[in-house]
């Protein structure tokens, strides 16, 4: 309910979505849109959380003249120029995130961006569709039980949202499951529109999961010192874990790869045994469509033309035809 209060008051009017005030033993505090710009630490260990929609007018003036960003980090922030990345800047950390995108009638290789960033005591986030992750932070932050410092809420900025691809790559893995039980004989067509999508969604995670992978990476390489040691082993977990997902995307792929070719094949191969059939049933009827041609020319001296038997005769022999065909045939190994 605090959320959405945050979120109703708050959008309408200005860019904050919400803001805590970290009291540094894992909850925090919620704070104005009109408090941030002069926001001081009133204690040791408070850090300022603001997560904006960088979208509405205004944000990149505020962040030059509030937050003392420099420009061009300013309008990288708040530009649609979205691939993973992160570098330092002085004593400030700049990134560049992505997420999975859940919002309604979204694919999951339709990512959603996020920017942040940090000069240890001050964190900004901005994004401008809606995302979940940070969501997920303020809630750990509201019980009690979240980040104590900048570095700290980086991470686990960095671990929900490494989470909540992890539970794609899990709905993936369930939807091939259930193409591999299903019958591909009945449900051919449909089964490979759904592992077109599942490829296509596995190359979307791929190209941006790949950039993010360098990004955790910079992060915990070029962060200034405040975020500590205990933060670069955690985003080091964070970075293993990706990987993990990485490699599991790439399974995924696989899979859907193995079960495409396989429906192909079998398509292949229905379509092989039914042209197979058609050119035995042709190869039958050949000499028979031979001998009844030569039988049914209009010209004088045609044998048993005043025979009332030669009609039995005929079938007798086209019979006969038939069935030292077959008995080839099958000596042959055609049938």
């Amino acid at each position: 309910m605090i959320q959405a209060t945050d979120q109703n008051n708050n959008f309408a009017e200005t860019p904050l979505l919400f803001g805590r005030v970290l009291d540094g033993r894992g909850g925090g505090r919620r704070i104005e849109w009109d408090e941030v710009g002069h926001w001081e630490p009133e204690a040791d260990g408070e850090v300022l959380w603001v997560h904006l929609c960088r979208n509405k007018p205004g944000v990149y003036k505020w962040l030059q003249d509030q937050m003392d960003v420099p420009e061009p980090t300013a309008e990288l922030l708040t530009s649609d120029a979205t691939r993973p990345r992160a570098f330092r800047e002085g004593n400030t950390l700049v990134a560049t995130l992505r997420g999975i995108n859940f919002n309604p009638g979204a694919e999951p290789e339709d990512m959603v961006s996020m920017q942040l960033w940090s000069d240890g005591q001050r964190l900004i986030t901005l994004r401008r569709d809606p995302l979940q992750t940070p969501r997920d932070t303020l809630a750990e932050i509201d019980r009690g039980s979240g980040p104590s410092d900048a570095g700290a809420l980086i991470t686990s900025l960095t671990e929900n949202m490494i989470a909540r691809m992890n539970a794609s790559i899990v709905d993936m893995n369930d939807h091939i499951d259930l193409l591999e039980a299903s019958d591909p004989e009945a449900e051919a067509e449909s089964m490979l529109v759904k592992i077109a999508v599942i490829r296509r969604n596995c190359l979307g995670l791929q190209r941006h999961m790949g950039p993010q992978h360098v990004a955790f990476e910079a992060i915990s390489r070029e962060a200034p010192a405040w975020f500590e040691d205990h933060d670069r082993r955690e985003i080091a977990e964070t970075i293993a874990r990706l990987r993990r997902y990485l490699d599991d995307i790439d399974i995924s792929k696989e899979s859907a790869v193995v079960l495409m070719d396989e429906l192909r094949a079998r398509a292949v191969a229905s379509s092989e045994r039914t042209n197979y059939l058609l050119t035995i049933v042709a190869a039958i009827f050949l000499p028979l469509g031979f001998l009844t041609g030569l039988l049914g020319i209009n010209v004088g001296g045609m044998p048993g033309m005043n025979d009332a038997d030669a009609f039995w005769v005929v079938v007798a022999l086209c019979v006969t035809i038939i069935a030292a065909q077959i008995v080839f045939f099958w000596k042959w190994k055609w049938l």
